[in-house]
């Protein structure tokens, strides 16, 4: 028995995801109507279309700066795009200035988890295994990764949580942008600068 999908559940689903209308019918009609099987169908569609725009070019985009209340924080980041019409996009610009609040506030030291150096990695490693001495070694590989991952995401900024919705990832935010923006979109670098840090 089928659900009839209404133009109400595609809104929802539309704002609630940041795709498009037809996305959103597709995906609500494939899930039969369960709005969170269909939130995950277009996860993973949007998952596939950022890898396959991920080797295009980006030359475009914006340099963005913010120095929060008080002047004691202040972020610089560089975000490319594929096309100057992109990097002047609105959509685009509310991106990046999120990035910029998200490193004032989250205080990330690497854009992704690949440039963390691996004698950083190694010693939290070793820091993990001292602390789970004595546990059944099936469990120690467990808690040791889980340790990682919430390393990862205190130093990697693709890896942390997005202030404004706790659920998602940045790297989902960025993954949403890139399939509603229709191009590549590559954060470059940041640096974020505290006073008497």
């Amino acid at each position: 028995m089928s659900i009839t999908i209404t133009a109400k559940m595609v809104n929802e689903l539309r704002v609630a995801t940041g795709a498009g209308l037809l996305d959103c019918k597709k995906a609500l009609t494939e899930a039969n109507g369960n709005v969170d099987e269909a939130s995950t169908i277009l996860r993973k569609k949007g998952a596939a279309s950022a890898a396959k725009k991920a080797d295009r070019d980006t030359k475009e985009g914006l340099i963005e700066s913010y120095i929060h209340v008080g002047g004691k924080v202040g972020v610089l980041i560089e975000v490319n795009c594929e096309t100057d019409f992109v990097a002047r996009n609105e959509d685009f610009k509310a991106f990046v200035k999120d990035l910029c609040l998200q490193i004032a506030a989250a205080s990330p030291s690497v854009v992704s988890r690949d440039e963390v150096p691996e004698a950083n990695v190694a010693q939290e490693r070793e820091i993990a295994m001292a602390q789970v001495a004595g546990k059944p070694p099936a469990a120690v590989q467990k808690i040791v990764e889980g340790k990682l991952e919430k390393y990862y995401s205190t130093v990697a900024l693709l890896d942390q949580p997005f202030v404004k919705q706790p659920e998602k990832t940045i790297k989902d935010i960025l993954t949403e942008r890139i399939t509603k923006i229709g191009e590549n979109i590559q954060i470059r670098r940041f640096v974020r600068y505290q006073l008497g840090a």
